[in-house]
């Protein structure tokens, strides 16, 4: 599936969990996914809990959080710097 029709099953409705982005219109917020996933969830084991999920709408989740990030740059501070000198 292409980038973009991944991403297109990420919507944001701010009646549902105040604007967090969500899967398809869905009461199933992409935090919620994701959280599910470091929890050890397999994305096939969400997808059979959830009898409406399809598996592309987890890869959507990851693609997303993958996009919010990947331009992201952290600058260490000062004190981290020096304290890594140790």
């Amino acid at each position: 599936m292409r980038e973009k029709d991944l991403l297109d099953r990420i919507t944001v409705n701010p009646a549902i969990y105040g604007g967090k982005p969500i899967v398809r219109g869905r009461r199933m917020a992409v935090e919620h996914v994701l959280g599910m996933m470091i929890g050890g969830a397999t994305p096939q084991e969400i997808v059979d809990h959830y009898e409406w999920l399809e598996l592309d709408d987890v890869y959507a989740c990851l693609l997303y959080a993958q996009k919010l990030v990947e331009n992201e740059y952290v600058e260490p501070s000062v004190e981290a710097a020096t304290s890594d000198r140790r």
